[in-house]
């Protein structure tokens, strides 16, 4: 078992390195290592850039596996203090509604788009989709967080309950948007929904990285508090763990980590439920070791999921999403047949 041993880290990371290295070069347009090497020391030498090799790799490729892998750390970290916080390991942050909020965000910005003023589109630029499906993942959170409350505290099934009547609401709204769209816009929504990252930009992977940074911060602080509670809200309380605190400040980051994601890859699924369910049994559940190792499998397990996207169908390129749902829904059946011995059922 790996759960003590000190190579745990060293073959995640080796892993890690080797898988970004492939997908980096595999694609339609393949980039071989002398490419990369060159694309590299010309941007550190401010020179230009030669050939459409190097082009293809750091304008393209480079910025797409790194918002990829930092996508997939950030979600398998939520995943993580979720289930933490819970002391549920089959909690993801779409329970609170941070994803359907981003998408119905989304859906209105495609089938709407025509309605908002010219000034305000020249304004946002780009950012405009990624910066109101970001407000509809906040505003979706803060919806479930507020109606959840009760004297001034937040119960677990309460928030999975109102999390789910969110959520279905959301979608609702989504599906409205979808049957009101023309066909253009019904594409566009749909596989926004399945989530990609063909628009990544050295832009979002700044701000992905500022968030990715604060928010490991954050849950290296508070993973001692977390395996405090396991043994449960009263007695960690009684050894001096403020769990109402404790609560809203992993909920706000974890709302706000996977909005940014969210808003700017599209909705991915089964990240944040599958790469923690696995590293638990593999290395231990405790979550100082859980969460930097649920961060690097997060990035190896989306990395691989956008690398089958975009070389399975080359030159086309699947959503993401699909690849992660495909693989991720009979995983988790798997797990937890093996973990909860779940009965087969009649043959």
């Amino acid at each position: 078992m790996l759960r003590k041993s000190k190579w745990f880290f060293p073959l995640l990371l080796a892993l890690l390195t080797a898988v970004a290295l492939v997908a980096i070069a595999a694609g339609a347009v393949h980039i071989a290592p002398a490419d990369m090497y060159q694309g590299m020391r010309h941007f550190l030498l401010h020179q230009p850039l030669e050939g459409i090799y190097e082009n293809v790799f750091l304008q393209l490729r480079l910025p797409r596996v790194l918002l990829c892998g930092m996508a997939g750390a950030i979600l398998a970290a939520s995943g993580v203090l979720m289930q933490g916080l819970f002391r549920n390991p089959i909690v993801e942050p779409g329970l609170v509604g941070t994803s359907s909020g981003a998408a119905l965000g989304a859906s209105l910005v495609f089938v709407m788009g025509a309605a908002i003023s010219p000034a305000l589109k020249s304004w946002t630029g780009p950012f405009l989709l990624p910066a109101v499906a970001f407000a509809g993942a906040l505003l979706a959170t803060g919806a479930v967080y507020a109606l959840s409350r009760k004297a001034g505290r937040v119960s677990a099934v309460s928030l999975l309950l109102v999390g789910t009547a969110v959520n279905a609401v959301c979608l609702s709204g989504t599906g409205l948007m979808s049957y009101l769209a023309r066909d253009p816009q019904a594409r566009s929504i749909t596989f926004w929904n399945l989530g990609n990252f063909s628009g990544a930009s050295w832009l979002q992977v700044g701000i992905t990285a500022l968030v990715l940074l604060l928010f490991a911060a954050l849950a290296r602080r508070y993973a001692k508090d977390l395996n405090t509670l396991l043994l449960g809200e009263e007695e960690a309380g009684y050894l001096g763990v403020d769990t109402v605190r404790l609560k809203r400040k992993i909920l706000v980051a974890c709302a706000l980590s996977v909005a940014v994601v969210t808003a700017f890859a599209g909705v991915i699924a089964f990240v944040g439920l599958i790469v923690p369910h696995i590293l638990r049994l593999v290395g231990g559940s405790d979550n100082r070791r859980l969460l930097p190792a649920s961060m690097i499998g997060g990035a190896i397990v989306l990395l691989l999921a956008d690398l089958l996207a975009r070389v399975l169908l080359a030159p086309a390129e699947l959503p993401v999403g699909i690849i992660t749902s495909l693989v991720g829904g009979p995983v988790f059946i798997i797990l937890l047949r093996k973990t909860y011995s779940l009965p087969q059922g009649e043959q």
